[in-house]
């Protein structure tokens, strides 16, 4: 019964999305993010997000809804991330391999890039970001109720066969989205919403730690930081913080504190030792090779050559030396000033917005992304999600609420449900009672 409710939602995502592309990337995004086909029995197999993105890319050839190609410094930076992996990858060492890692990440950028030409109005960021907030909140609530039932005994993994399969990996996602939790719930009126999401986001923090992921743990403390520093009341928001954190570090067993203590002592870790000698590989290779090594570098020949300890063969661990080996010096400048742009768009949203009440939901989303975007930079600096499209996402989000501050869009648009009626239902709802005749 579940795999019919899926695949039903899947086959109605993919007939909108020929009628109204906007919703063909907000339907690609919620199967790219959430993978729920690999929830269900039948249907893990089936290329649900080819066929939803092929029916966007229809969809904006045949329809005629609103467009928007004007450019954004980050949408620039982004094309030429695009054209630099794609100059690099005929220079990769294991070229098989890179190639198809390439089609995947160029799907993805060109999603991204077309989800900036179909998406616009206020309307389209606050479903993105529910989108978003929906697809890793499941997990993240899952894995919470689990690891409070479980005292944290046991570790959270995420989804098989996707980007957030680890534990590492599924605790930064966690982490990422809970400020954007935090800015839906800004945007309510109703207090059993706004209690219901605390709830959530409590559960979030509680799997990102049922995870024993130390680089959670970092990102967590700096989005904390970061939180605390923005917040009005810096008091009560830090007696708030330590209690929330006092009482879930109560529940997690000895085991997951030994496992914290080796960031302290990281010279007598195998797995930290594994990963500086990983990245010792990208810097040498990256300086050997102006255009890196392409992808999946991350191989018992590549560190025969280039690693301190040759033997000692480990993924890259993070964001920055995954790039840097992989696409070279210019790939990393490339990558770092993406993110780095949006950090500054994010934080303009989040001054201007704050000066007339129709803009103050900007500044709250500037906040909160620039609160994301924190995590993802000290998190991913121990994870490999460079190429994942959640931070991009968020570049997304940016991107649209700037160029709605800056043509004033709140003076334009009407009100609209959010998912339109038919037009024969909505007929019927504006039908008049007919008179009765007079006895």
């Amino acid at each position: 019964m579940r795999d019919i409710a899926l695949l039903a939602i899947l086959l109605w995502i993919i007939f909108e999305a020929f009628r109204r592309p906007w919703i063909g990337i907000l339907g690609w995004t919620w199967v790219s993010i959430m993978n729920p086909h690999q929830l269900s029995w039948a249907l893990r197999t089936m290329p649900f997000a080819a066929a939803i993105g092929g029916a966007t890319l229809l969809g904006v050839l045949v329809t005629r809804g609103r467009r928007d190609y004007s450019q954004s410094r980050e949408g620039v930076v982004l094309i030429l991330f695009m054209m630099w992996i794609s100059i690099t990858l005929p220079f990769s060492m294991v070229y098989d391999d890179s190639f198809e890692l390439w089609k995947r990440v160029m799907k993805i950028d060109v999603m991204i890039l077309l989800a900036l030409v179909l998406l616009h109005s206020k309307r389209h960021v606050m479903l993105l970001a529910w989108v978003l907030v929906i697809s890793i909140g499941f997990y993240g609530i899952k894995g919470g109720a689990f690891t409070i039932a479980t005292g944290g005994s046991y570790r959270v993994w995420g989804p098989e066969n996707t980007y957030i399969e680890g534990n590492n990996e599924v605790a930064l996602a966690v982490v990422m989205v809970i400020p954007l939790m935090r800015f839906l719930q800004l945007q309510m009126q109703a207090k059993w919403g706004k209690l219901l999401l605390t709830m959530c986001m409590v559960l979030m923090a509680s799997a990102a730690l049922g995870s024993h992921s130390r680089g959670a743990l970092l990102a967590i403390a700096a989005m904390t930081l970061v939180m605390w520093w923005r917040g009005k009341n810096k008091f009560v928001t830090a007696v708030g913080m330590v209690v929330v954190a006092g009482a879930l570090l109560s529940l997690m067993p000895a085991e997951w504190w030994e496992r914290m203590n080796t960031i302290k002592t990281y010279q007598q870790d195998d797995s930290a030792l594994g990963r500086i000698n990983a990245w010792w590989m990208a810097w040498n290779l990256a300086k050997a090779n102006f255009f890196g090594g392409g992808f999946m570098i991350w191989v018992p020949q590549t560190f025969a050559i280039y690693a301190p300890d040759p033997l000692d063969v480990h993924a890259a661990h993070s964001i920055y030396f995954m790039v840097l080996g992989e696409q070279g010096f210019v790939g990393l400048i490339l990558f770092v000033t993406l993110f780095t742009m949006t950090w500054f768009t994010a934080g303009s949203l989040r001054r201007q917005g704050a000066r007339q009440p129709e803009t103050k939901w900007l500044s709250e989303l500037g906040g909160m992304l620039q609160v994301c975007l924190a995590g993802y930079a000290v998190g991913g600096a121990f994870l490999s999600l460079s190429y994942w499209d959640l931070p991009y996402n968020l570049m997304i989000l940016a991107v649209l609420g700037r160029r709605w501050l800056d043509r004033k869009e709140w003076l334009k648009e009407k009100p609209e449900p959010v998912i339109a009626l038919p037009a024969w239902l909505r007929n019927w709802f504006r039908k008049k009672p007919r008179p009765q005749a007079l006895p």
